[in-house]
């Protein structure tokens, strides 16, 4: 019943120290340690990716559960994967804070025009711009998951007039929800502040493109910290240039990292990080994990089971 781990080694390392203390009975071993081939290759039960090989069930014909090390399975390519097995995608506290903390500093950043001190600070010119209460300004986000709730309760706090979009109904204490395509207009002319929190799929890939940007109220600003692969960067810069938004920041892009020469790098309207926004953490990671081991030997449903249909 061995537990393959296949990817960054330096923290399939920590979660081989985890799984020691806390699950000494589970087999664990990371990738290539004679596990894709042979006896060891038939006992893996459970495989832990970013990325997953090829023909899986080839390599690995007892496999009973396929694991994402991250939030999303954009990176799988699902039609390569059995239908029989289940692929469950990491759902953990230490996606949670860390997306929560990196929003939040973004959301504030942009309300208190941290860009533009920033601007002025290389200038050596000393401004003081007008300032707006929380209460003012209007946040909206883009998804409704896990990810996207504990943001809107935490932008909530400040006082923010704190919306969400979603595909389907949600409801969510003290913030407007909005969903399917015909309310997407609605939601996006309330919104000052807008943060993309959305699966990568086929139906949002360039969701956040020229038309979209023509929907929010001239000046508003932009928090990507979903995909790359939501974003039209041609568009972002046409919006950006012709003042329609004012201002971006971007944890995400597409290719990652950009080319050296593209002028999302040196713009002075856009704020770019290496895809920092949240990571996996080992611990929270691997007690997850464990948990659901034990709700898959016990038949109960797996925390974070992705449904193929929805492709998240």
């Amino acid at each position: 019943m061995t537990f393959l781990y296949k990817a960054d080694p330096v923290r399939g390392a920590q979660w081989a120290r985890l799984f020691a203390e806390k699950a000494p009975q589970i087999p664990f071993r990371i990738w290539p340690d004679g596990s894709a081939s042979g006896d060891d290759a038939e006992a893996v039960r459970y495989l832990a990716v970013w990325e997953a090989p090829r023909d899986l069930a080839t390599i690995f014909p007892n496999l009973e559960v396929v694991f994402s090390v991250g939030a999303g399975i954009d990176q799988f390519d699902l039609t390569a994967i059995p239908a029989h097995l289940p692929v469950v995608r990491m759902i953990e506290p230490g996606i949670v804070a860390g997306m929560v903390e990196y929003v939040t500093l973004a959301t504030l950043a942009l309300h208190r025009d941290w860009l533009t001190y920033a601007a002025q600070q290389r200038e050596g010119r000393w401004q003081v711009l007008g300032t707006r209460v929380a209460s003012e300004r209007r946040v909206g986000v883009l998804g409704l998951g896990v990810l996207g709730q504990a943001v809107l309760t935490r932008l909530a706090s400040f006082g923010f007039q704190c919306a969400g979009w979603s595909r389907s109904p949600r409801t969510l204490d003290g913030i407007e929800c909005f969903a399917g395509a015909e309310a997407l207009p609605a939601f996006l002319a309330r919104t000052d502040i807008l943060v993309c929190l959305l699966p990568l799929t086929d139906a949002t890939r360039h969701i956040l493109n020229r038309d979209l940007f023509a929907r929010l109220p001239r000046g508003a600003a932009l928090i990507n910290t979903g995909r790359g692969g939501h974003l039209q960067q041609d568009h972002l810069l046409e919006a950006l240039e012709s003042g329609q938004l004012g201002a971006a920041v971007l944890d995400v892009a597409d290719p990652e990292p950009l080319a050296a020469d593209h002028p999302l790098w040196h713009h002075p309207r856009v704020m770019l990080t290496p895809h920092v926004a949240s990571m996996t953490q080992p611990d929270s990671a691997v007690e997850v994990v464990l948990e659901n081991l034990r709700r898959h030997r016990e038949g109960e449903p797996l925390i974070g089971l992705v449904d193929r249909a929805r492709g998240y």
